[in-house]
């Protein structure tokens, strides 16, 4: 549609307003310009013109505005250098992934105006630029000393004649100064086409604002025979910048986190150096309520980040509050507190006696206290210090910072929600995970291992029990992460364990009526493996394996002398697929010293690997391990194996030490 408007149309896209696009009538008026450049860069032969800092105030206000009848001088294509009057319209919009842009419309008039309209167009133009808290400059091109401004000594409070030279400078912040005046040096030094920078200026009222610079060098006959620029209040478009990325650093460095505490530990990190020097974030001790607590309340210190030069006390380090001071009304009533006081002299009220030692230490000016709770509950404090020369703490960074939390708040308490049932799925869990029986000369151990980097619950059990002269050896797999799957495993654990009891002797029909139950009560629609084994003597006193596979990694059997081998007949579907699918059985015979290995995928499973790999890794360990005792087994398994991370570990496993001990053990149980 821009295409083929009749008047000049663009658009610059961010805070430096690169140029994105360019209609043909534009093109066609100041002939082609770089795409992807800052404008100033784009049109260099327009820097002089201040209108072009009219977008700031566009990007600031998000207002549009029009300016008619504009004189711009410019170098024209195949006219030399013009000068020609415009209606120019700016007008803020967002492109589609949501940076700010202004949409600029140019027509020429200069056609259709006379002198008298042209010098009332100018002033017009000078009232329009100079409402918008410019300042205008012009500076030696030798050592950038300032040699004319206007407009400083109404928005600082200098006078003329004391920001001449580098005097300005001095209405500066004064930790900005520094790298202000060697980015300017560098500037006169290199004389680049423009040059911009942000810093901090001093107001009348002494409060600090932020400003956007920009320079261009102005040259005659090739040769820089001065700097010329403007100055434009940027501070509301500074704070919206500010609070963006803020926020997007702060969710950033939360979504690695899968515990509270770190999502607490994660806030300093964020929040020093671009908001405070320091930032403190405090527990509350379980043992002091803010309603009912004796003298002294008691908090400790989770997390702390400071920026270089600055000694803060060790993170756990508790702090003692009366129970009459200002930060304790904080914890009762849930709001924030916000001090700035003489450099080096807080407060005593709101803090603690170590906690006001520190503050001087530090040469501390201002302090912001706000509340963390977690699902309502008040559980943690998040303290901010500023300190030295650097500019307190205002009631802006005040609100910001709470703004931080609001943000926070919904994602904190999701993962409250989610730690509270997954604490309640491991406890299902683990109390499902009953210690094996004690048998002589056939010992028995099981293992469960989280992931060391899931916060997920797994749905993997692992069971042994007797059942008249029979053990049973379970171990199963529900799919699914969450108190779904562990209620169901919980489930399917208990209603095994009874049909076992019912058919002791067929592993195969005992899968097949947990099939049937399981489709039958249709609470539970996702998929479930399981190995049922019944290890006992055979009549001539055999040790054999008696098992049945649903869907599950095969049963590993090591010999004594390292030979390993997969189980892999009665391999038949997962639990609860198809009940009409008959299941089988398949027979082993467990040699004198011989271990039986049953294991879930997180042990064998990698990403991006083979699970053939994953399996063949697992034999080539356990028969380099086939004589040591049982325990040490299990353990170097979990140990020395590589594992992916991202799933919990489930094994249990039977080693045969002494037929002839072992059936007379199973024999008395009997």
């Amino acid at each position: 549609m821009f295409d083929l408007a009749p008047i000049g149309v663009s658009i610059t896209r961010g805070p430096d307003h690169r140029l994105v696009y360019v209609n043909e009538a534009q093109r066609a008026i100041f002939g082609p310009r770089p795409l992807g450049k800052p404008l100033l860069q784009a049109f260099n032969d327009l820097a002089e013109a201040g209108y072009i800092l009219v977008l700031d105030q566009v990007m600031t206000t998000g207002k549009p505005e029009f300016l008619p009848q504009v004189p711009v001088t410019v170098n024209y294509p195949n006219a030399g250098r013009q000068e020609r009057y415009f209606n120019l319209s700016f007008t803020p919009v967002f492109l589609d992934d949501g940076e700010p842009a202004v949409l600029n419309l140019i027509a020429d008039v200069t056609e259709t105006i006379d002198a008298a309209q042209r010098k009332r167009a100018l002033q017009r133009y000078t009232s329009i630029v100079r409402s918008g808290s410019l300042v205008e400059w012009s500076a030696s091109p030798i050592d950038g000393s300032l040699q004319w401004i206007s407009g400083w000594e109404e928005i600082t409070g200098q006078p003329h004649e004391e920001s001449r030279g580098h005097g300005w400078l001095n209405m500066v912040a004064p930790e900005d100064r520094a790298a202000l005046l060697a980015s300017w040096l560098r500037a006169i030094d290199e004389v680049p086409d423009s040059v911009e920078y942000i810093f901090r200026v001093r107001t009348r009222d002494g409060t600090y604002r932020h400003f956007r610079a920009h320079a261009v060098p102005v040259r005659e006959n090739g040769v820089v025979v001065e700097w010329t620029g403007t100055c434009a209040d940027v501070e509301q478009q500074w704070r919206e910048q500010r609070r963006h990325a803020l926020f997007n650093r702060a969710s950033g460095a939360i979504s690695n986190t899968a515990l509270i505490e770190d999502m607490l530990k994660a806030l300093p990190e964020v929040i020093v150096p671009e908001v405070a020097d320091v930032c403190t974030v405090h527990l509350l001790s379980p043992t002091s309520s803010p309603e009912t607590s004796a003298n002294p309340f008691i908090v400790e210190r989770l997390a702390t980040k400071a920026r270089e030069g600055i000694t803060v006390p060790p993170p756990r380090f508790q702090s003692r509050f009366t129970i009459r001071s200002t930060y304790l009304e904080l914890i009762r009533q849930k709001r924030s507190i916000h001090r700035v006081f003489p450099v080096g002299k807080p407060p005593l009220d709101p803090l603690s006696p170590n906690s006001s030692r520190w503050l001087r230490q530090v040469k501390a000016n201002s302090v912001v206290m706000l509340p963390i709770t977690v699902e309502g509950e008040l559980v943690a404090s998040l303290v901010a210090v500023v300190c030295g020369e650097r500019e307190p703490l205002t009631q802006d960074d005040a609100d910001l910072l709470a703004d931080l939390i609001d943000h926070l708040q919904p994602t904190i308490d999701t993962f409250a929600s989610f730690q509270r049932t997954q604490r309640v799925a491991r406890a299902l869990q683990h109390s499902l995970l009953s210690d094996p029986p004690t048998i002589p000369g056939l010992p028995i151990v099981g293992r469960y291992q989280t992931s060391p980097t899931s916060a997920e619950v797994g749905g993997d059990w692992y069971d042994a029990f007797i059942v008249d002269d029979t053990i049973m050896l379970v171990i199963g797999d529900v799919a699914g992460h969450d108190l779904t799957a562990a209620t169901a495993m919980s489930q399917m654990r208990n209603m095994l364990r009874a049909f076992a009891a019912d058919h002791p002797h067929n592993p195969h029909e005992v899968l097949r009526r947990l099939d049937g139950a399981v489709q039958r009560s249709g609470e539970y629609k996702g998929t479930a493996t399981c190995i049922l084994a019944r290890v006992t003597p055979d009549s001539d006193g055999i040790w054999q394996v008696d098992y049945s596979v649903a869907g599950h990694l095969p049963p590993l059997l090591v010999l004594p002398n390292g030979e390993t081998r997969f189980l892999e007949k009665a391999h038949d579907l997962l639990l609860g697929v198809d009940p009409t699918m008959p299941r089988h059985r398949a027979l082993e015979v467990l040699p004198s010293g011989a271990t039986l290995l049953l294991y879930t995928d997180g042990l064998v499973e990698h990403p991006h690997e083979s699970l053939d790999i994953g399996l063949e890794r697992l034999a080539h360990h356990c028969a380099a391990m086939a004589r040591i005792p049982l325990n040490t087994f299990c353990d170097r398994l979990l140990t020395e194996l590589p594992i992916a991370g991202n799933d919990d570990i489930t094994l249990i496993a039977l080693r045969l030490e002494s037929p002839t001990l072992a059936t007379a053990s199973l024999a008395r149980h009997g």
